[in-house]
Protein backbone atom coordinates (compact mmCIF):
# COMPACT_ATOMS: atom_id res chain seq x y z
CA UNK A 1 0.00 0.00 0.00
CA UNK A 2 1.11 3.30 -0.58
CA UNK A 3 1.98 5.44 2.58
CA UNK A 4 2.00 8.76 1.88
CA UNK A 5 -0.04 11.16 -0.57
CA UNK A 6 1.52 14.94 -2.15
CA UNK A 7 0.44 16.89 -4.59
CA UNK A 8 3.48 17.80 -6.92
CA UNK A 9 3.18 20.80 -9.02
CA UNK A 10 4.29 21.00 -12.57
CA UNK A 11 5.13 24.27 -14.00
CA UNK A 12 3.93 24.90 -17.40
CA UNK A 13 5.42 28.03 -18.91
CA UNK A 14 4.91 29.90 -22.05
CA UNK A 15 6.27 33.01 -23.23
CA UNK A 16 4.64 35.97 -25.23
CA UNK A 17 6.93 38.84 -26.92
CA UNK A 18 6.72 41.92 -28.38
CA UNK A 19 9.03 44.94 -28.93
CA UNK A 20 8.59 46.14 -25.46
CA UNK A 21 8.55 43.83 -23.64
CA UNK A 22 8.20 39.60 -22.47
CA UNK A 23 5.29 38.42 -20.38
CA UNK A 24 6.01 35.38 -18.71
CA UNK A 25 2.42 33.57 -17.71
CA UNK A 26 2.83 30.42 -15.80
CA UNK A 27 -0.07 27.87 -15.45
CA UNK A 28 0.35 25.26 -12.87
CA UNK A 29 -0.68 21.72 -13.78
CA UNK A 30 -1.59 19.99 -10.46
CA UNK A 31 -0.91 15.99 -10.32
CA UNK A 32 -2.06 13.83 -7.47
CA UNK A 33 0.45 11.42 -7.26
CA UNK A 34 1.55 8.74 -4.51
CA UNK A 35 4.79 8.21 -3.17
CA UNK A 36 5.74 6.06 -0.38
CA UNK A 37 9.76 5.57 -1.16
CA UNK A 38 10.40 8.28 -3.34
CA UNK A 39 13.66 10.09 -3.38
CA UNK A 40 13.90 12.36 -6.81
CA UNK A 41 11.88 12.51 -9.46
CA UNK A 42 11.44 14.86 -12.53
CA UNK A 43 9.74 15.96 -15.95
CA UNK A 44 10.46 16.86 -19.23
CA UNK A 45 9.66 21.02 -19.90
CA UNK A 46 10.15 22.02 -23.31
CA UNK A 47 14.55 21.93 -23.92
CA UNK A 48 14.31 21.73 -19.92
CA UNK A 49 13.77 19.69 -16.77
CA UNK A 50 11.62 20.69 -14.44
CA UNK A 51 13.36 18.34 -11.49
CA UNK A 52 12.94 17.76 -7.45
CA UNK A 53 16.20 19.80 -5.40
CA UNK A 54 18.63 18.56 -3.84
CA UNK A 55 17.45 17.19 0.00
CA UNK A 56 13.92 17.75 -0.83
CA UNK A 57 11.71 15.43 0.99
CA UNK A 58 9.36 14.32 -0.99
CA UNK A 59 6.48 13.64 1.28
CA UNK A 60 6.39 17.25 2.07
CA UNK A 61 6.98 18.26 -1.32
CA UNK A 62 6.21 21.97 -2.19
CA UNK A 63 6.57 23.80 -5.86
CA UNK A 64 9.27 25.89 -4.55
CA UNK A 65 11.12 22.23 -3.72
CA UNK A 66 11.22 21.86 -7.71
CA UNK A 67 13.90 23.29 -10.19
CA UNK A 68 14.38 23.94 -13.45
CA UNK A 69 17.62 23.01 -15.14
CA UNK A 70 19.25 22.95 -18.36
CA UNK A 71 20.55 19.48 -19.43
CA UNK A 72 23.98 20.27 -18.67
CA UNK A 73 22.57 20.44 -15.32
CA UNK A 74 22.79 24.36 -14.98
CA UNK A 75 19.88 25.84 -12.44
CA UNK A 76 17.79 27.38 -14.59
CA UNK A 77 14.79 28.59 -12.23
CA UNK A 78 14.74 27.96 -8.61
CA UNK A 79 16.19 28.73 -5.15
CA UNK A 80 17.95 25.41 -4.64
CA UNK A 81 20.06 22.81 -5.95
CA UNK A 82 19.41 20.37 -8.46
CA UNK A 83 18.96 16.97 -7.52
CA UNK A 84 22.40 15.35 -6.91
CA UNK A 85 21.68 12.77 -10.02
CA UNK A 86 20.01 15.54 -12.64
CA UNK A 87 22.92 14.21 -15.04
CA UNK A 88 20.82 10.45 -14.51
CA UNK A 89 18.04 12.02 -15.98
CA UNK A 90 19.25 13.98 -18.38
CA UNK A 91 20.83 11.37 -19.97
CA UNK A 92 17.44 9.19 -19.93
CA UNK A 93 15.83 11.80 -21.49
CA UNK A 94 18.45 12.80 -24.14
CA UNK A 95 18.46 8.45 -25.16
CA UNK A 96 14.40 8.64 -24.76
CA UNK A 97 12.25 11.22 -26.69
CA UNK A 98 9.45 9.38 -25.71
CA UNK A 99 9.45 9.46 -21.67
CA UNK A 100 8.78 12.43 -20.28
CA UNK A 101 8.47 11.55 -16.65
CA UNK A 102 11.23 9.96 -14.52
CA UNK A 103 11.34 8.19 -10.92
CA UNK A 104 14.93 7.69 -9.07
CA UNK A 105 13.80 5.71 -5.68
CA UNK A 106 15.24 3.23 -2.72
CA UNK A 107 12.74 0.59 -2.50
CA UNK A 108 12.73 -2.09 -0.12
CA UNK A 109 12.76 -4.75 -2.58
CA UNK A 110 13.95 -3.52 -5.37
CA UNK A 111 17.41 -2.09 -3.14
CA UNK A 112 17.75 -5.53 -1.91
CA UNK A 113 18.52 -6.92 -5.28
CA UNK A 114 20.09 -4.13 -6.14
CA UNK A 115 22.47 -4.26 -2.94
CA UNK A 116 22.66 -8.10 -4.03
CA UNK A 117 23.56 -7.87 -7.87
CA UNK A 118 20.66 -9.70 -8.90
CA UNK A 119 18.78 -8.70 -12.10
CA UNK A 120 14.66 -9.19 -12.05
CA UNK A 121 14.88 -11.09 -15.08
CA UNK A 122 12.65 -14.19 -14.49
CA UNK A 123 9.49 -14.14 -16.25
CA UNK A 124 6.97 -15.77 -13.68
CA UNK A 125 3.95 -12.83 -14.48
CA UNK A 126 2.20 -12.39 -17.31
CA UNK A 127 2.60 -8.34 -16.26
CA UNK A 128 6.09 -8.03 -15.82
CA UNK A 129 6.13 -9.78 -18.81
CA UNK A 130 4.38 -7.78 -20.75
CA UNK A 131 5.73 -4.00 -18.99
CA UNK A 132 8.83 -4.74 -18.22
CA UNK A 133 10.45 -8.27 -20.22
CA UNK A 134 13.23 -7.67 -17.67
CA UNK A 135 14.92 -5.06 -15.20
CA UNK A 136 18.23 -5.22 -16.15
CA UNK A 137 20.91 -4.37 -13.61
CA UNK A 138 23.61 -1.93 -14.24
CA UNK A 139 27.17 -2.07 -12.44
CA UNK A 140 27.92 0.12 -9.54
CA UNK A 141 28.92 3.80 -9.79
CA UNK A 142 29.30 6.47 -6.87
CA UNK A 143 25.37 8.26 -6.59
CA UNK A 144 25.67 11.26 -8.12
CA UNK A 145 29.08 10.64 -10.19
CA UNK A 146 29.50 10.67 -13.82
CA UNK A 147 30.27 7.42 -13.67
CA UNK A 148 27.06 5.93 -12.60
CA UNK A 149 25.14 8.00 -15.28
CA UNK A 150 27.60 6.02 -17.85
CA UNK A 151 27.05 2.96 -16.85
CA UNK A 152 23.14 3.00 -16.32
CA UNK A 153 22.56 4.97 -19.45
CA UNK A 154 23.69 1.29 -21.13
CA UNK A 155 20.12 0.53 -20.54
CA UNK A 156 18.35 3.22 -21.69
CA UNK A 157 17.98 3.00 -25.08
CA UNK A 158 16.64 -0.75 -24.53
CA UNK A 159 14.76 -0.42 -20.83
CA UNK A 160 12.37 1.94 -19.16
CA UNK A 161 13.29 0.85 -15.88
CA UNK A 162 16.88 -0.03 -14.46
CA UNK A 163 18.09 -1.31 -10.90
CA UNK A 164 21.45 0.32 -10.05
CA UNK A 165 24.04 -1.45 -7.63
CA UNK A 166 23.82 -0.94 -4.18
CA UNK A 167 21.76 1.71 -5.11
CA UNK A 168 18.36 2.03 -5.99
CA UNK A 169 16.22 2.12 -9.12
CA UNK A 170 14.88 4.12 -11.90
CA UNK A 171 11.83 4.10 -14.23
CA UNK A 172 10.97 6.63 -17.02
CA UNK A 173 7.46 6.65 -19.02
CA UNK A 174 5.55 8.64 -21.21
CA UNK A 175 3.14 10.13 -18.36
CA UNK A 176 3.30 10.42 -14.62
CA UNK A 177 0.52 7.99 -13.85
CA UNK A 178 2.40 5.64 -16.32
CA UNK A 179 5.95 6.02 -14.30
CA UNK A 180 4.58 5.47 -10.94
CA UNK A 181 2.62 2.15 -12.33
CA UNK A 182 5.71 0.53 -13.53
CA UNK A 183 7.12 1.50 -9.87
CA UNK A 184 4.56 -0.14 -8.24
CA UNK A 185 4.55 -3.21 -10.34
CA UNK A 186 8.78 -3.53 -9.90
CA UNK A 187 8.61 -2.92 -6.17
CA UNK A 188 5.75 -6.04 -6.60
CA UNK A 189 7.59 -7.85 -8.96
CA UNK A 190 10.95 -8.05 -6.80
CA UNK A 191 9.10 -9.04 -3.81
CA UNK A 192 7.04 -11.59 -5.44
CA UNK A 193 10.35 -12.85 -6.81
CA UNK A 194 12.04 -12.23 -3.21
CA UNK A 195 8.93 -14.72 -1.78
CA UNK A 196 9.27 -17.16 -4.54
CA UNK A 197 12.45 -18.11 -3.65
CA UNK A 198 12.22 -18.49 0.20
CA UNK A 199 9.59 -21.23 -1.34
CA UNK A 200 11.80 -23.27 -3.43
CA UNK A 201 11.71 -20.94 -6.48
CA UNK A 202 8.69 -20.01 -9.42
CA UNK A 203 8.02 -21.72 -12.28
CA UNK A 204 8.90 -19.74 -15.00
CA UNK A 205 6.94 -19.22 -18.07
CA UNK A 206 8.19 -21.45 -21.08
CA UNK A 207 8.97 -19.38 -24.54
CA UNK A 208 5.85 -19.84 -25.98
CA UNK A 209 4.06 -18.14 -23.35
CA UNK A 210 6.38 -15.19 -23.23
CA UNK A 211 6.04 -14.79 -26.79
CA UNK A 212 1.76 -14.91 -26.29
CA UNK A 213 1.99 -12.29 -23.66
CA UNK A 214 3.98 -9.90 -25.57
CA UNK A 215 1.63 -10.38 -28.48
CA UNK A 216 -0.38 -8.62 -26.20
CA UNK A 217 1.17 -5.19 -27.14
CA UNK A 218 0.27 -5.45 -30.78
Amino acid sequence: MWKNTIVIYLTKTTWKSDKKWTERRIKKEQIEVKIEWSRYFSARFEDKILITSSGSSNGYLSKDELVLMDYDGHLVEGNKKPSSEKMLHAEFYRQRPDVNYIIHVHPPYLSSFACCHIALDEPIMAENVFYFGQIPLAEYGLPGSIDLVEKTALYFKDYDAVLMANHGFVVGDKTIKDAFLKLELAESYAQVVFNTKMMGGAVLFNKAQVEEINSLKK
